[in-house]
């Protein structure tokens, strides 16, 4: 019979997820030793770079990714960036090394105490076998349940002595194991819904980030051109669902009580779909729904469901329930909306670039199916404003709002693109929590473009500040930091842009180069 260690990596071969993302220690070095050809080991310097990597990795391909952390310290260091993988629903199987069974209740070092504790409540499932016998099958647990609705991350603790143990027969079965769901809108409630949509005279969609590629997006564009209606990105959605160009898209809603109530006024029926029932970030109080209006959701989520604060909810296959509701609504009923106005023309920046500009010249010179990782807060507006985003899986977002997503997923998501362009677009601030992963770029060749918006400060902050009346506080800037001199240290080429034409060339000369690149573009502060 194979040990354990041989028949878990033979279940992860049977699921593919033959990539590991990991920062190993001295737990997990008698699961990695003899790693079996077929198997790939994605080394990054510092936990939080190496989750963040899986997730970029996972939302990119839209599937999976393994990740394998070194104790409770490695664990601690990931939970930071773990909180966007919970929202974003990435189905990340994340396994920890842990010390020798007999000695975990000594507290000896590098014992995980509790281990399954310690990942709570962020993930989805958590466990420590209780046995040697019982790892592959909690591996397998693992990877079933983090991608059966509502897809999340799991976590599994492994005592490193258990990887030399026999396998039990039984572990043969669970290669061949599969899952799914099956739950869809009965025929009266689609019926029930189809005809609430019909009978509205104003309603508008709500979408979220359960609404992607593999979950009815042609069926989302499908269903708002038939309807002739409005469609708005849900707060903080990790992907932009919708193509930004369609005579539909309105944008993302603000994360407010009443700037999404004030966003939706005018509309009778509201159908929010594939998102919670709303993620708000600042509180600005007020009506949660506009005068008269109704509010119905789609999810696969039942925790969604169940934790909204009005509406009514129906739990199922997003996508199934896409495509039927296309095809059920009575096409017609509403002239069509008319085309979107051209982009509007950027401001002109003086030393510095305006954001505008920059995403403006992104729009004119990169691919066409360009996947754009971003996480500089303050940009937001003048992102949406400038960019057209018409593929599939061509926006990501930290769904939590934690920084030190983005530019780790940016090199993530490009390693499971060979045929598109990542480009990440990090603030300055946001940057440094995951600058490691310039180091895994370079050393693993991954021809990721890194753009960092450097105003000098925290601009999200100081937005912030002006919203809660906080006045000047202490902590709001970061000066002094040369991304060029850092990311030539970790072997990236790099170079630093103040004007739109320094850009252009500059981005001209990271696509030519097919390698990692590094731009560092002075930018003005401004608004969300």
């Amino acid at each position: 019979m194979p040990d354990v260690r041989q028949a878990t990596y033979d279940l992860l071969r049977s699921h593919d997820l033959t990539t590991i993302f990991g920062n190993p220690g001295s737990n997990e070095l008698p699961f990695l030793a003899g790693m079996p050809a077929d198997f790939r080991y994605v080394l990054g310097l510092h936990e939080g770079a190496v989750l963040a990597m899986a997730d970029g990795y996972a939302l990119a391909r839209g599937g999976s990714a393994l990740v394998n952390l070194h104790a409770a310290a490695g664990t601690g260091n990931a939970l930071g960036p773990l909180t966007n993988s919970v929202y974003s629903h990435s189905p990340l199987i994340i396994t920890a090394g842990q010390q020798v069974r007999s000695t975990i209740g000594q507290e000896v070092m590098l014992a995980n105490v509790d281990a399954a504790t310690l990942p709570k409540p962020l993930v989805k499932w958590s466990c420590e076998p209780a046995c040697a016998q019982d790892v592959p099958r909690s591996i397998s647990h693992a990877i079933h349940i983090a991608n059966l609705p509502a897809k999340g991350p799991v976590y599994v603790s492994v005592p490193y002595d258990d990887w030399s143990q026999e396998a039990p027969p039984e572990a043969r079965h669970l290669l061949e194991r599969t899952t799914g769901t099956a739950g869809s809108l009965s025929a009266a409630q689609l019926a029930d819904l189809a005809g609430a949509l019909d009978a509205a005279e104003s309603p508008v969609l709500v979408l979220g980030p359960e609404v992607d590629a593999q979950n009815g997006n042609d069926d989302a564009v499908r269903l708002a051109d038939r309807l002739g209606v409005p469609v708005w990105i849900a707060p903080s959605a990790s992907r932009c669902p919708f193509p930004t160009r369609h005579r539909s898209f309105r944008g993302v809603l603000p994360a407010a009580v009443q700037g999404v109530t004030d966003a939706l006024a005018g509309h009778d029926l509201i159908l929010v779909v594939g998102a919670p029932v709303f993620r708000y970030h600042q509180f600005v109080p007020g009506e949660y729904l506009p005068a008269g209006a109704r509010l119905i959701q789609l999810t696969g989520d039942p925790g969604e469901a169940a934790r909204a604060p009005m509406g009514q909810a129906l739990v199922g296959d997003v996508k199934d329930a896409l495509a039927r509701l296309a095809d059920a609504v009575t096409a017609g009923r509403r002239p069509e909306l008319p085309p979107l106005p051209e982009h509007p023309p950027a401001p002109s920046g003086g030393d510095r670039l305006h954001p505008a500009e920059l995403f403006a010249v992104l729009r004119e010179n990169a691919p066409a199916d360009a996947v754009y990782v971003k996480e500089s807060t303050a940009t937001a507006a003048d992102f949406w404003a400038q960019m057209d985003l018409s593929g599939q899986g061509s926006y990501f977002f930290p769904a939590s709002g934690g920084l030190g997503f983005g530019l780790p997923a940016a090199v993530g998501a490009q390693l499971a693109h060979d045929d598109r362009q990542v480009i990440g677009l990090i603030g300055d601030g946001s940057a440094n929590y995951g600058i490691t992963a310039l180091w895994t770029a370079a050393q693993y060749e991954i021809p990721v473009i890194i753009v960092i918006l450097k105003n000098g400060t925290y601009g999200a902050l100081r937005w912030f500040s002006k919203v809660l009346d906080a006045g000047e506080t202490p902590g709001m800037d970061v000066p002094g930091i040369d991304f060029v001199q850092i990311a030539g240290g970790y072997g990236v080429a790099a170079t630093s842009v103040r004007t739109r034409a320094e850009f252009a060339d500059a981005l001209a000369a990271a696509l030519r180069s097919g390698k990692p690149a590094v731009i560092e573009a002075a930018t003005e502060l401004t608004e969300p």
